[in-house]
């Protein structure tokens, strides 16, 4: 195992990161004894924008502060969710820094993968969560990353089930998808289709907001000029949900237009008390990084390559919020 006697060389690093978009590490510095011998683990997300990946560094940077004797912690994130070139920066930096083990939720399942080949062939234990990287990229690579995180192909399904119950055989629904090449934006989207193919309902459709709200604003608003009609809206995060509930709002349409969402956010609960929304997905944010950086530190104990660990989901609605 690689152990982070170059925690200096990390803190070095984090002064150059720090120059680009938030970055954060634990409050230690280099110290002598036993705690030289932690390893450093750094965590890389997708956009610190979204109230979904500051949860999930909340849930990391809290079970670091009671693990302070096992670990050091290094989280990193990215102005938006489709900034590949900084999440591939920031990969290359943790590499530089001599990171013992990176958790990353990649912002593209294909485009991240040689950067993490690189972190690899360097010695950095890899841990993939939340959107899962291609497999057939990996085998280019020879690579074998274990993934920690749900199956959004059933979480979709699921809420889209939900969803599809309240409304009638025949009805008209519209999906807005994440970012396209995206694993997990892939697997919602296919997991809303059954769903709706099992209602009986016709996706009339299907189009792109890019995981964004604002976005989601200008696309949901195209839809409803072409779709007036429309009975429900799927969205594959709840970025999007708040973006469509706005367009809905604005297009005069409030209460005609059912919702859902992936994420369970604050603003998202709040809409769903109010009627806004009809539901979303919890998938358990500030558990997800943790169980990754546990995976991490068990790859580094035991130098095996471990096997991929599907995580809880649970859908939310008005009747289980509190």
């Amino acid at each position: 195992m690689r152990h982070s006697k170059k925690f200096l060389s990390v803190v070095l690093c984090l002064l150059v990161v720090a120059c680009g978009d938030s970055v954060e590490s634990n409050r230690d510095v280099a110290s002598s004894g036993d705690k030289s011998e932690r390893p450093t683990v750094a965590l890389i997300m997708k956009s610190l924008a979204n109230e979904y990946f500051v949860t999930m560094a909340a849930g990391a940077r809290e079970h670091q502060a009671s693990h302070e004797d096992r670990y050091r912690l290094i989280v990193n994130g990215i102005k938006n969710e489709i900034d590949l070139a900084q999440q591939v920066a920031l990969v290359d930096q943790m590499i530089s820094a001599g990171a013992d083990a990176i958790v990353i939720a990649p912002a593209d399942s294909k485009a991240l993968i040689p950067a993490l080949a690189r972190a690899s062939a360097a010695g950095i234990v890899i841990i993939n969560i939340d959107n899962r990287l291609d497999e057939d990229i990996l085998k280019e690579y020879d690579l074998t990353v274990p993934f920690v995180g749900p199956d959004n192909f059933v979480g979709a399904e699921m809420v889209g089930q939900y969803l599809g119950a309240q409304l009638t055989a025949g009805q008209k629904v519209a999906i807005l998808e994440g970012v396209p090449t995206a694993h997990n934006s892939q697997r919602r989207t296919a997991g809303f289709l059954k769903a709706m193919v099992d209602r009986g309902l016709d996706v009339v459709a299907q189009q792109s907001a890019q995981w964004d709200q604002t976005q989601a604003v200008t696309v949901t608003s195209g839809i409803l000029v072409q779709h007036p009609d429309l009975a429900a809206i799927l969205c594959a995060n709840d970025n999007m949900a708040l973006g469509a509930a706005a367009a809905v709002t604005q297009a005069g349409k409030s209460g005609q237009i059912k919702i859902i969402g992936i994420d369970n956010i604050s603003a998202v609960r709040d809409l769903i008390k109010r009627k806004v929304i009809l539901a979303t997905l919890d998938q358990y944010a500030g558990l997800l990084a943790v169980n990754g950086i546990e995976y991490a530190l068990d790859a580094l104990k035991s130098g095996a390559v471990l096997a991929d660990k599907i995580t809880a989901v649970d859908l939310i609605t008005a009747d289980t919020i509190n």
